[in-house]
């Protein structure tokens, strides 16, 4: 593994780790630990920044990053290629287009490359900023074989200089939904406490966390509109503890007492509080299939989503879930409303839901996938040099 972002290998079944880190990747908030490479270190500024990432300073350091990344991508072309030489690997996949796909294009050379697009790389970052579009497209028509984790991206890649000839694939990102931990149950009393709600309670999980394509300012307006017909209603929201603008939607709404801010919760218990809700909300504008989405319906949520074209390959609105503007708290608070109070509704949809994700996300399933699409990409290079 070549990380953009400080981890340890502790933390990772990798038989090698390097940290190339890039473009603020500490603002992430991960810091420097044992595992990572001498030599690679977080600079003071970053710590700050880090510090803040919830606030102004945040959004300000991230709006540099975008400028700043693609350039910065350049400084590491010689150190990835020399650590891609070394290793030797049968294909390098890289895992986004930004940034982590943009410099495997430019410093991988004989190796069969494969680059991951996530969900707003081409409708928000690409088409929003000139630097990252110009390079995206230089990635586009570098790359020896593409995956997407919805077909929209897939068309798109069109668009941006992929060739259509060259070997694709559209899989849920990250690898699909383990059942065995997402699954439908009663709920964990542990949860329950740390939620600080009682049984019964009728739960509306936002899992999104922050960010900038994420419409919590219209997710934190519907609340007040949900508590006027159903004052009974409890919102959880994950990652946003000690987050100054949750924090500051909640004072300004007067909404305290019906909202719960989550720390970062570790990802196999995010089961747990899905089966706490009935109804999980992903008031985004820009994606591709959210992972927390498909994880939500595997534990039985009725999904509410933004009405954009990637969630409409998963979600029939009326259906097995329900569709909103996410410019418009109205259309949000309608649809939770209309979730919460169709009982009907809410047991076909999740009949719905539990039978799709088996079919089309379940985690063995797609990585048989993964694995077979590995092997079509190093057969189609291969095929390919020996008949120039």
């Amino acid at each position: 593994m070549i990380s953009s972002y400080p981890c340890s290998a502790d933390d990772l079944p990798v038989a090698s780790l390097h940290v190339v880190p890039m473009a603020f990747s500490g603002l992430t908030g991960l810091r420097k630990t044992a595992g990572v490479a001498s030599g690679n270190h977080i600079s003071p500024i970053l710590s700050i920044l880090s510090k803040t990432n919830k606030g102004w300073l945040f959004r300000v350091a991230m709006a540099v990053r975008r400028w700043v990344g693609p350039i910065e991508v350049h400084r590491h072309i010689g150190s990835v290629r020399k650590l891609v030489e070394e290793i030797g690997p049968d294909l390098v996949h890289a895992m986004r287009v930004p940034f982590e796909g943009m410099l495997a294009a430019l410093a991988v050379r004989e190796t069969p490359l494969l680059i991951s697009v996530w969900g707003n790389d081409f409708t928000l970052q690409a088409k929003h900023n000139p630097v990252i579009g110009m390079h995206t497209r230089w990635a586009m028509q570098q790359t020896d074989a593409l995956h997407c984790d919805c077909f929209r991206d897939l068309r798109l890649a069109s668009t941006w200089g992929f060739d259509d000839s060259k070997p694709s694939i559209v899989l849920p990102g990250a690898g699909g939904v383990r059942l065995s931990v997402f699954h439908p149950g009663p709920a964990d009393i542990t949860a329950l406490r740390l939620a600080g709600i009682s049984p019964n309670t009728p739960v509306v999980i936002n899992p999104r966390g922050f960010r900038g394509y994420v419409r919590n300012d219209t997710f934190f307006r519907a609340i007040p509109l949900v508590l006027q017909q159903r004052a009974d209603v409890v919102f959880l929201c994950s990652a946003l503890q000690n987050n100054p603008l949750a924090e500051q939607w909640i004072r300004r709404l007067h909404i305290g007492h019906a909202v719960r801010l989550l720390p970062t919760v570790p990802h196999d218990q995010m089961a747990d509080f899905f089966r706490l809700a009935q109804v999980a909300v992903s008031p985004s504008e820009h994606d591709g299939t959210p992972n927390t989405l498909l994880e939500a319906m595997a534990c039985g949520c009725l999904p509410v989503a933004g009405d954009i074209e990637s969630v409409r390959e998963w979600i029939e609105d009326g259906v097995n879930g329900l569709l909103f503007d996410p410019a418009s708290p109205e259309s949000l608070a309608q649809a939770i409303l209309r979730a919460l109070n169709n009982p009907e509704l809410y047991e076909r949809a999740r009949q719905y839901n539990l039978k799709l994700i088996a079919e089309r996300a379940e985690y063995d399933k797609v990585m048989k996938r993964a694995e077979l699409f590995y092997h079509q990409v190093i057969e189609h290079a291969r095929s390919k040099r020996e008949h120039s």
